[in-house]
């Protein structure tokens, strides 16, 4: 058998446009073919001479049909004609008896024939991205089925003789255009795995509660309005994604899914999440970003499994207290809010490694952060370039406590018209507008010393202003040229007796009115630091 593979992968070494003839020489004896992504465009008959084939691997080629003779290969296992262009298979494909896995999706299949349903020992169906509107309605048949993946068709139903798939355990109907959960779902008990999003769902029938072996519901991208409270009759739920959804409120009930790791209920509507999702002990990632909330229930701090947590986009004014109880949080963004201050038990969440505080109301962080030694990025603001930022300790004008603040602080709520497109094309005119309008920045020494004498000291008040432009610099780098220059031109005319009385002339007349170093000049401009010497020129 590798002496097979090997042969076959030195006469394939580029893209083929035909089956090489050379492989025909082990019809007998050939039993796994693979010429994935080639130019193919047609199976000659010589192929299904290969009676002893079990797998034959064919994606990513330009096959427009699956020839009748294929009902030749009756060992056949494993096909993959994915990525192709066929549409439709041949009724005898039935004679395939012994055909387990079928890959077929990309392709324009508009409808499976009679005759498919008679593979009654496929296992593993992909269909995904056809052009399929129905199911035949004995489907039913296939009786073994365990994976049945039909994403992103226009599927409307399911034959009701689906609920004969008694092993089916994992169903993909995402993408298609159902509005209702096929009622025969509840008879599949052994399903563990159900993907319905992105479909036109507006409600969630209590009899979903019937899947008790179900570890995997996605719901994500419809129109459900109410989960009903039967849900939590999936007790063995892992994995319940709820987003994009039009969810105003969770069902109480929710808080009795004790398996449930993952709950991603972002980009709703919800105003309140219920106190029994503290109850959610195993809980590791939690998602309510996007939706109405004003607060977190103090229940929150039950959740001592949870590792990642988002609350982005929302009401937020403060955190309860308790969330200082969930330790072993890794990742928490609570980006876009109203929080004005965070309580001093977030100091308690020692594993923090990210955390985004980004577009909120703070003026300054509790002392206790300095105990988050794992802390790796903390984000302040819209346009934060740095991950950590240093951070200052000062007190607090009112209560005098000591806490943590930054040039940072305080955050001012994010203003839309600030931001402008990336498409936008440049105008000058308006960005030196802008540049006008914006502060200077100062850096002013306050604390006071006791006089002194300061005679030839220069005072210390640097100022930061907008980086002017290139032609504006230039101008600049040549009024300090022409200045070192007059120190360093000799006099032209006239000579004296007296070198000493010459020199002193020379200082008097050029002495500038500011101190400045015998040997350089600086100019200090934003980002920019321009220095002139006598020897090395500008």
């Amino acid at each position: 058998m590798t002496t097979k593979r090997k042969i076959i992968g030195r006469l394939v070494p580029c893209r083929l446009q035909q089956v090489p003839k050379e492989i025909f020489s082990f019809e007998r004896t050939l039993e796994e073919l693979y010429l994935d992504a080639n130019q193919i465009e047609e199976l000659p008959k010589q192929l299904f001479n290969c009676q002893a084939l079990r797998k034959l691997s064919l994606p990513d080629n330009d096959l427009s049909t699956l020839p009748t003779s294929i009902a030749s290969l009756v060992n056949l296992k494993e096909l993959d004609i994915s990525k192709n262009g066929i549409q439709e298979f041949p009724d005898n494909i039935k004679c395939c008896k012994c055909l387990s896995v079928v890959e077929a999706s990309v392709n324009p299949i508009a409808k499976l024939p009679d005759g498919f349903t008679q593979l009654l020992n496929l296992t593993q169906l992909f269909l995904n991205d056809a052009f399929l509107e129905y199911l035949p309605a004995n489907f039913g048949r296939l009786s073994k089925l365990r994976i049945l993946e039909l994403r992103e068709n226009h599927l409307k139903t399911m034959p009701k003789s689906i609920h004969r798939l008694s092993q089916l355990e994992r169903l993909d109907l995402g993408s298609n255009e159902f509005t209702e959960l096929p009622e025969v779902l509840e008879q599949i008990h052994n399903l563990k795995e159900l993907w319905m999003d992105n479909n036109s769902l507006q409600t969630i029938p209590g009899s979903i509660g019937k899947l008790r072996q179900l570890r995997y519901l996605d719901l994500a991208k419809n129109r459900i309005e109410s989960l009903d409270t039967d849900i939590s009759g999936c007790e063995s739920l892992e994995d319940l994604l709820l987003s994009s959804n039009m969810l105003q409120h969770l069902p109480d009930s929710i808080g009795m899914l004790k398996k449930l790791t993952t709950l991603k209920v972002d980009d709703n509507q919800l105003t309140s999440l219920p106190n029994t999702i503290g109850s959610l002990s195993l809980l590791e990632e939690f998602d309510c970003s996007c939706n109405e909330l004003e607060s977190l229930p103090p229940t929150i701090g039950y959740l001592h499994n949870l590792r990642t947590f988002s609350a982005d986009e929302n009401f937020l004014v403060e955190l309860p207290r308790e969330i200082g109880n969930c330790k072993n949080v890794t990742v928490m963004s609570l980006r876009s809010n109203k929080l004005e201050f965070l309580p001093d038990e977030i100091g308690q969440m020692t594993k923090l490694h990210v955390l985004n505080l980004s577009d909120n109301r703070l003026k300054n962080l509790p002392f206790t952060f300095t105990k988050l030694k794992d802390l790796a990025a903390l984000w302040l603001s819209d346009n934060q370039s740095k991950a950590l930022i240093p951070l200052q300790t000062e007190a607090h004008p009112e209560t005098k406590q000591r806490v943590l603040t930054n040039y940072m602080f305080p955050q001012q709520p994010r203003h839309d018209e600030d931001y402008q497109s990336d498409s936008d094309s440049f105008n000058p005119t308006l960005w030196e507008e802008q540049r006008q309008q914006r502060m200077t920045v100062a850096f002013e020494f306050e604390e006071k010393k006791e006089e002194e004498d300061n005679s030839g000291k220069v005072e210390i008040n640097l100022k930061r202003y907008p980086t002017p432009y290139p032609e504006d610099l230039k101008n600049m780098v040549k009024s300090v040229q022409n200045m070192v220059g007059k120190n360093q031109h000799p006099l032209s005319t006239g000579t004296n007796s007296s070198g000493t009385n010459m020199e002193s002339r020379k200082q008097e007349q050029y002495d500038p009115p500011w101190p400045m170093p015998p040997k350089e000049v600086l100019v200090l401009v934003t980002n920019t630091i321009v220095s002139c010497s006598p020897t090395v020129p500008c």
